[in-house]
């Protein structure tokens, strides 16, 4: 994860809220999968102060807290690409979806890192997520793997897309109340294929936000 010294918050701006289907697992209880599309990208204005953290510093690479519970596994098994912008759009791809399960676990939409890595339809995007676990009541636990990167840069160096598999297949729901880990046989229901576009923050830090999301559920060819 790379270290830099960037503004940590975003103006939070949203554009129209998104439908969310949750599924995987072979159970749609089960699975902590995310389903959602984007639309517009953009670029937003810092215009908050992160809150203060213990986080050690490998959880904090741009001065937010990205730290997640020992429970709550992310993992990206992917290589990052020679290209400097490429390469940072990626890391900060991760960040966002870091971003989007501490405010599942902390419980919250409004948390530092969800304003540092999201703008637009990412944030709502994101938000949806967080308010539909919120809702179930619902916390997540297990290992959500992501692989088979790729990217693709915009001709104007302003954007990149960041493309990948998901597999839920050990990534669960779990009941806040009770603990209760809601588990399904696994199926193709478990795998998705992520497209997010990310632009660069226009102050030349190298801070990426995520704009748009596109996903592809049941998406086989990532079995």
């Amino acid at each position: 994860m790379k270290r830099r010294s960037l503004p940590v918050a975003a103006a939070l701006v949203a554009s129209a809220a998104l439908l969310l289907t949750a599924c995987g697992g072979g159970d749609d209880q089960s699975s902590d999968n995310d389903k959602i599309a984007g639309a517009d990208q953009g670029s937003a204005t810092p215009s908050g102060t992160a809150e203060s953290s213990a986080a050690p510093a490998e959880d904090k690479p741009d001065g937010v807290d990205l730290s997640l519970p020992k429970d709550m596994n992310l993992v990206f098994d992917w290589d990052r690409p020679k290209d400097k912008n490429e390469a940072a759009a990626m890391d900060d791809a991760a960040n966002y979806l870091r971003a989007i399960y501490r405010g599942v676990d902390k419980r919250t939409t409004k948390d530092a890192a969800l304003a540092a890595y999201a703008i637009g339809d990412g944030l709502t995007y994101a938000r949806t997520q967080i308010d539909a676990r919120l809702e179930g009541d619902w916390t997540s636990t297990g290992t959500r793997r992501h692989y088979q990167a790729t990217t693709r840069s915009a001709p104007n160096g302003n954007s990149v897309e960041v493309a990948f598999c998901v597999d839920s297949t050990k990534f669960y729901s779990k009941e806040v109340k009770t603990g209760k880990v809601l588990k399904g046989t696994p199926s193709v229901s478990d795998f998705d294929y992520f497209k997010i576009i990310m632009v660069k923050y226009p102050t030349g830090n190298e801070l990426w936000q995520a704009s748009k999301v596109f996903v592809e559920a049941k998406a086989a060819k990532c079995q």
